[in-house]
């Protein structure tokens, strides 16, 4: 079982135009609701491909219910924490070369006693789980040392934790040594305080994080594919996509088909390829749609025989 927390979750909307021309009227030729938010879209890229898991979402107003209702399409089990304020709602806007706009609300002011609740919540879930994962940027009212909390509780109930999440926020959640974390390029590099302009970088990166006491770093390198380091091993992989759509939620699919890997009991290459066909399936879906099986199997990943450590990234 994979729990997640997605401590500021959001509905989705998403709208296909033409081109983004700023301050005229543009009219979308498709347009779609979902449930989202980072751990939200783990959960549901594990429910559609026959995974256990159970999502915890702070729910309030309108736009949290209509989150609930969203979340029950799509089969995914959630335990919600009440909220006085409403759910955000997130716009992404989408050209048909792949690129993606989006406009995210900062989402509701969590209480004190919200934030206890959410934790409590949480940890409740966790009880028996092999992954906490909390994903995802904190809403206000929230402060970072809901990670301490979460990372000690899971660890009194055996259960490993995972992080992905930016910004200080994630400095302070790196600062607990998850058993894993999922940073992208961008997010590494703003972690470690330089750029990382070559694979060698990232390693080097990923693996003072490693020496500090997180067993796993898993890095999502967008079109360059993925690496995964630990103090015995490192991995790369990367797929091809022929036709992008939409790149909103693929580093969840991907941290998803990794988790489901890990706990299936996959070598850390394996992981990482399954981590990779994950991600690279969801780049070819509309707006923040997650994979099925179906999908997944459309995507061939190939794992590096040796890791490509002067390979440029972002290129």
């Amino acid at each position: 079982m994979i729990v997640t927390l997605t401590p500021n979750p959001s509905v989705d909307h998403a709208m296909v135009i033409g081109s983004l021309a700023r301050g005229e009227v543009l009219r979308a030729s498709e347009s779609r609701l979902d449930a989202g938010g980072k751990g939200v879209n783990v959960s549901r890229a594990l429910a559609a491909n026959g995974a256990a898991t159970l999502a915890v979402v702070p729910l309030g107003g309108h736009q949290g219910h209509l989150l609930a209702d969203l979340l029950g399409t799509t089969g995914v089990t959630h335990r919600p924490v009440t909220l006085a304020g409403s759910t955000r709602m997130n716009v992404s806007v989408l050209e048909p070369d792949g690129t993606t706009t989006k406009l995210n609300e900062p989402g509701p002011t969590l209480s004190a006693s919200e934030n206890t609740t959410m934790i409590q919540t949480t940890l409740d879930a966790a009880e028996g789980a092999d992954w906490l994962a909390v994903c995802g940027s904190l809403p206000p009212g929230a402060t970072p040392d809901i990670y301490a909390a979460l990372r000690a509780g899971a660890g009194a109930r055996g259960v490993r934790f995972v992080v992905d999440s930016s910004g200080a926020s994630f400095a302070v959640a790196v600062e607990t040594r998850p058993t894993l974390i999922k940073p992208n390029h961008e997010e590494l590099a703003e972690l470690v305080g330089h750029a990382l302009p070559t694979l060698r970088d990232v390693r080097d990166a990923a693996r003072e994080l490693v020496s500090s006491g997180i067993e796993i770093v898993a890095v999502s390198l967008g079109a360059d594919g993925a690496a995964l380091f630990t103090a015995d091993e490192a991995a790369h992989a990367h797929a091809s996509v022929s036709a992008p759509v939409s790149t909103v939620g693929a580093g969840d699919c991907m941290l998803a088909g990794l988790l489901h890997g890990l706990t299936s009991g996959l070598s850390i290459g394996e992981a990482l390829v399954s981590g990779v066909a994950w991600g690279s399936a969801a780049v070819a879906l509309p707006g923040s749609s997650v994979p099925t099986p179906a999908d997944v199997r459309t995507v061939a990943p190939v794992l590096s025989a040796e890791l490509p450590l002067s390979m440029e990234l972002g290129h």
